[in-house]
């Protein structure tokens, strides 16, 4: 199994939690397949543990990552308990010890190693200083430049564009953008990232005035692809498109 290739044009392509759909979501696996293809950044998403270690994962428990077999909320958890924790490859066996619940670090590592844009996704609301940590680590490594932040959480934008004037950051919905929600992303600088069937010409048009961009998600469907690259938008978030 492999990736299916589209005519991309210039859209940057984004691989959906790695590639998730050739190895299981959010692991070193799928960080080392995006990493060794053709996509512009890896998308992912990262939570904090109760010993305030910064993970990657999804959900807020293991529950669908392991098919059930370990249900452990992350954040109420210790990183060391997460890291016990063998994942299921995509068959459902457990065979790989190297699919495991891996650190920010190991994410950022990768994407360094491949050249490729960290797409990170700030999962739930975090204080101030929690944001701050999570640049460190980003900052120890020499590749903040190479970040691009995205979250549901309008506060968690607004607080990475106070501390971070320049940076690229991405308000994630799956709704329609409202007017009040434009005017608030054109007045402090912030992209979109979409959930891609609410998209429409008009308001990629306007955010591209304003000098924003516009992300979406999650795009399988090879026509659904061609018609976002068609309407303009800069980037397509997928777990298997290439």
């Amino acid at each position: 199994m492999d990736t299916i290739k589209i005519e991309k044009g210039t859209v940057k392509m984004v691989a959906h939690r790695g590639a998730s759909g050739l190895e299981r979501e959010n692991t070193v696996p799928a960080f080392l397949a995006a990493g060794n293809r053709s996509y512009f950044g890896v998308e992912t998403d990262v939570h904090k543990t109760a010993d305030g270690r910064y993970v990657i994962i999804h959900d807020e428990t293991t529950s669908r990552v392991t098919r059930g077999a370990v249900n452990i909320n992350v954040e109420e958890s210790s990183y060391d308990v997460l890291r016990d924790i063998v994942l299921p490859d995509k068959d459902g066996t457990t065979v790989r010890q190297d699919i495991r619940i891996p650190l920010l670090a190991e994410y950022i590592h990768i994407c360094k190693k491949y050249e490729k844009v960290c797409v990170l996704e700030l999962k739930n609301p975090f204080s101030r200083q929690e944001i701050r940590d999570i640049v460190a680590i980003i900052r120890e490594y020499g590749y903040l430049e190479k970040v691009i932040f995205i979250s549901f959480s309008m506060e968690n934008c607004l607080i990475l564009r106070e501390l971070l004037p320049k940076q690229p950051v991405q308000w994630l919905t799956k709704d329609e953008l409202t007017k009040e929600q434009e005017e608030i992303l054109c007045s402090r600088r912030l992209g979109l990232d979409s959930y891609y069937p609410v998209l429409n010409r008009g308001v990629i048009e306007r955010l591209h005035a304003a000098g924003l961009e516009v992300n979406c998600w999650t795009v399988d469907d090879p026509q659904w692809a061609a018609d976002l690259i068609a309407m303009g938008v800069d980037y397509i978030t997928s777990n298997i498109l290439e």
